[in-house]
Formats: structure tokens, sequence, C-alpha cells
């Protein structure tokens, strides 16, 4: 889909869709595609892949619309399903300032025969100019508050860092998975368990695995089903899948030397369907999730911190089994102080102030996974 910057918006097209996201107050709309031409200067800056949502992770700091710059197909599940992996994102404030260089796949339509984004640089002349101009002007206005330089510079040391933040968290830790036709915040058996009833992929999810509901929230509440194509739900976890060919004719080295054994022909035990389809699905909760040693214990909701859901999915014969797993930390009020190696379990509240939120947790895992066994 385009990414475009018009003055007050910045729009994502695709086809006869357009999302328009305010650059003001970060409010989402949506528009036919030909509005575009009612937009003041619109600027294509290149394809985008789809929209994780928008975050403000301080206060002080502007609203930031997160897109999906780049994915990578991890596979296909059962019924043709593509699995991405998100490699890379663009992170645009909704606010007046120019975005960055966004380093975005340009688009064919709008940038034809360009390599790359043009910079304007301007002249060494016309540099001397509004330098000049600049002294002019700062000579003869009052010195600047120094508080204000010091919070603006401190304010914008911080959102460097939590930028950089943000961007290593979905780059580095390769984590973040999506599929457009298949629910993956679900298993095998709660899918087939669940509504026959036609209805969009995001309003199908398991609520613990959909990692980024809250920051598409604004886009949830608008409520028409034409904003179901611009809601992609993303899980944190991991996800592979590879296939096999077993050949259970196949006989040992010794048996093949053997004079007594005939020569066979290498056959499949299914010649139509000859493969296995192996899968691995690994779901991070968004409740109570956080850095080790940070994060421990059970809240106050009956939720663990990082818990997570493996699913190992075997698809043979057009048939599918599914097998599920589940982790999470010891469902008591506890937590560990420090850094170093293996720090002392401290707990934090009494075995009658923990009770019944242990007993919540382990009452929603049998609502859940019915018949469970504990290692």
């Amino acid at each position: 889909m385009e990414l475009f910057q018009a003055k007050d918006h910045y729009i994502l097209q695709q086809g006869e869709r357009a999302l328009w996201c305010s650059r003001r107050d970060g409010s989402f709309h949506l528009r036919p595609a030909t509005d575009l031409l009612l937009a003041w200067n619109p600027i294509c800056l290149g394809l985008v892949e789809g929209v994780i949502g928008k975050i403000q992770l301080h206060s002080d700091l502007p609203w930031w619309l997160i897109l999906i710059r780049q994915k990578a197909l991890v596979g296909k599940l059962p019924g043709d399903h593509e699995v991405c992996k998100v490699t890379k994102i663009a992170v645009l404030s909704l606010s007046e300032m120019e975005p960055q260089d966004l380093e975005l796949e340009l688009c064919k339509k709008h940038h034809f025969g360009i390599n790359k984004p043009e910079k304007i640089v301007p002249s060494p002349d016309d540099s001397k100019f509004l330098l000049k101009t600049f002294t002019h002007i700062k000579s003869n206005v009052s010195a600047p508050n120094k508080k204000k330089v010091k919070e603006s510079k401190e304010k914008e040391k911080l959102e460097r860092r939590l930028l950089e933040e943000l961007l290593k968290m979905f780059m580095d830790s390769e984590s973040f998975y999506y599929s457009l036709t298949y629910d993956l915040t679900n298993s095998v058996q709660r899918q087939s368990a669940g509504e026959r009833e036609p209805c969009p992929l995001w309003q199908k999810v398991d609520d613990r695995f959909f990692w980024n509901k809250y920051m598409i929230q604004d886009l949830t509440e608008i409520g028409t089903p034409d904003v179901d194509f611009w809601i992609i739900p993303i899980i944190q976890g991991f996800v592979q899948i590879e296939e096999l060919v077993v050949n259970y004719n196949e006989s040992s080295d010794d048996e093949k030397s053997s004079p007594e054994t005939p020569p066979q022909e290498s056959t499949c035990v299914d010649d139509i369907h000859p493969r296995f389809l192996v899968a691995l699905i690994s779901r991070r909760s968004r409740h109570r999730a956080g850095m080790r040693y940070k994060r421990r214990g059970v809240d106050k909701n009956g939720n663990v911190a990082n818990y997570v859901e493996t699913e190992q999915l075997i698809h043979v014969h057009n048939h599918t089994l599914s097998f599920i797993q589940t982790r999470g930390s010891v469902p008591v009020f506890w937590s560990q102080v420090g850094y170093r190696y293996n720090p002392r379990p401290r707990l934090d509240r009494s075995e009658k102030d923990t009770v019944a939120y242990f007993c919540a947790h382990f009452e929603e895992q049998l609502k859940i996974y019915k018949k469970t066994g504990y290692y």
C-alpha cells in the first residue's frame, strides 16, 4: 500500500480504500481513495505493508504512527494461509515535524525512474545567506530562556532514546508475526470450537495474544465493516513452518545389502499427499509482560508474568493434529531484586492474601484448556 504525506494527514491507500491519520490529534478516518485529490499537496513517501497502530510512550511526547515497513514470509499453514514476520517498521511522528528518511521502498507509480528519493541540498551561497539571516535574527531578540532550552534538549534526548528502543524491539527481537487470513492467536482446537458465523479476523482473536490491541483501538472503535481491511492482529512470539517427507518403505542399509532382500521401489505411504507440514507457534500473552527479574508472579486478575502458549501442529493426509503447552511465572505474589546470577526469590504477600489469585489463575487455565497436566 502507498503512504502519502499531506499538510495535516498521513494517508494510506490501497486500491479504492484510503485511511487518513491526522497529524494533529492522531485520529483515524476512512475515506474513498478519490479524496486524495482533496488533500493539500500530497507527496508519496513510498510503500508499506500495513498498520501496527499508534503509541505514545511518554506524556510529553507526541503520538507515533507505527507501520510495517518490511516483512518476511515464514511459510504457509494448511489452507494456503501465509504467515509473515515483521522485519522492519516505520515510525511517523503525529505532529507538524517533517518525517525523517523512512527508507521505504519506492512506489513505481509515483517514483518512476527514480532509484532513491532526491534530497534538496542548498547551495553554498544559500547556506551563507541563511546563516547570516539566522545570526541577524538571533542578535535582535532577547536571550532564550536557558531552562526552556534545557527542557527541550532533554525532551529530544528522551524521544530519541525511546524511538531507538522501539526500533530495536521490532528489528532485533524478530518476534512479531501476523497473517492476513489465519488466526495466529487461537489454537486449532479453539478455532474448530469457535463460532461458525463469518466475521472479521480481528474479531475472532484470543484477547490474551492480540499484542497490538490497544495500539489499534481507535480503528476497532470505528465500528464499520470498511475498517476491517486495515486491522492486522499481531502476535509476539515465534513461528516456524517446515515441510517433511517420510518414506515408510525405505529399508535399512543392512537390509539393502542382503541378497535375500529383493529390490523394492522407494515409494511414499501416500502418493497423493506425501508431505508432512510441521509448525511451531508460540504466543506470548500481552498481560503482565515484562523483563525477566523485573516482572514475576501473578496480578489481581490471575494473569502470570511472561505467559506463553506453544502449539505444535502437524498436518498430514488432510488432517491437522495439534498439541498445546503453556508456561508462566509461579502464580503467587513474589519478586526478585537485582540482576546478579540467581537472585533469591522474595514472597511479597502472605498465603492468605495470595490464595484467591492463585485459584483464579488455575480456574482460568481449566476453563480454557479443560484437562491439563502440570510439570
